[in-house]
């Protein structure tokens, strides 16, 4: 026993060697996972945006859900549904239906026209360019977030990773029967989720936002479901005439074409 522990193979110098052994085992191991890992995940994003970016025409239909948080701190859940039509680069709409707003929006290359159904009001905008353009323009110029525009922008891939500072490939999961990759990702101001069908066809299946500067973390999510790609649409999908006895208001209007109710801030208080 004398020798072995002399040598320094039994008793406290053998625990010693043990967790020295151990804890360089740990460092090995923990260190080239996690950039597979970031790495993995990021490989996984560019995959699903160059597919969606190679279709020059989709169709979707979809759910969301939006939080907000009230000044005594309750968490308040808005649900809306809506369709969706794109034909790259210049074509799109979209309407949506909640338990507040009735909306469609249909942009033609020209002309952006909104109209609130359940209002019979109607606005229009001259925007001539392209759907990444209306995107920016209605952003940057009416306040509106467009959370999921992202998904199809000609380049999503540049959009969704700006600001990026850790990404994760979490495994697998299955949305409404389809089993997805699972994809988290961080910036300074958000977490965000992303599924990502597996195969041949990687689209998104659901997007799911949380915000890190709002007490209480409310979440935005999208959910996908009906996608078709490929479909060319007929040009009258892409007209605009406004119904009979619409009233015509200023492109103001636009501001106010929100997920929520008057007077509700997204991810804010009420």
């Amino acid at each position: 026993m004398r020798t072995q522990s002399a040598l320094g193979f039994g008793g406290r110098n053998a625990w010693r060697l043990g967790t020295a052994v151990f804890a360089l085992t740990v460092l090995l191991l923990a260190g080239p996972p996690a950039q597979a890992e970031d790495d993995d995940a990021k490989a996984i994003l560019k995959t699903m945006s160059d597919y969606v970016a190679s279709q020059t025409t989709i169709s979707l239909t979809f759910d969301t859900d939006i939080e907000v948080i009230t000044p005594e701190l309750e968490k308040i859940q808005f649900t809306n549904s809506g369709r969706l039509s794109l034909s790259r680069p210049d074509k799109l709409v979209a309407s949506r239906t909640g338990g507040y707003a009735d909306v469609e929006l249909v942009f033609d290359g020209k002309t952006l026209s909104a109209l609130g159904k359940n209002i019979n009001a109607y606005t229009q905008l001259d925007a001539p360019g392209t759907v990444d353009q209306l995107i920016e323009r209605l952003r940057a110029g009416f306040g509106l977030a467009l959370p999921a525009a992202d998904l199809l922008l000609s380049q999503p891939y540049d959009g969704l990773i700006a600001d990026v500072i850790e990404a994760k490939h979490v495994g697998s999961g299955v949305i409404d029967g389809i089993e997805c990759e699972h994809l988290a990702f961080r910036n300074p101001e958000t977490d965000w989720q992303l599924w990502v069908e597996i195969g041949e066809h990687p689209i998104p299946r659901k997007y799911v936002i949380t915000s890190k500067t709002v007490t209480g973390a409310p979440q935005y999510t999208l959910r996908i479901k009906d996608w078709k790609s490929g479909e060319q649409a007929t040009s009258d999908v892409f007209a605009f005439t406004p119904p009979q006895g619409a009233t015509k208001v200023g492109p103001e209007a636009l501001s106010s074409l929100d997920e929520l109710p008057p007077g509700v801030a997204a991810g804010g208080n009420q």
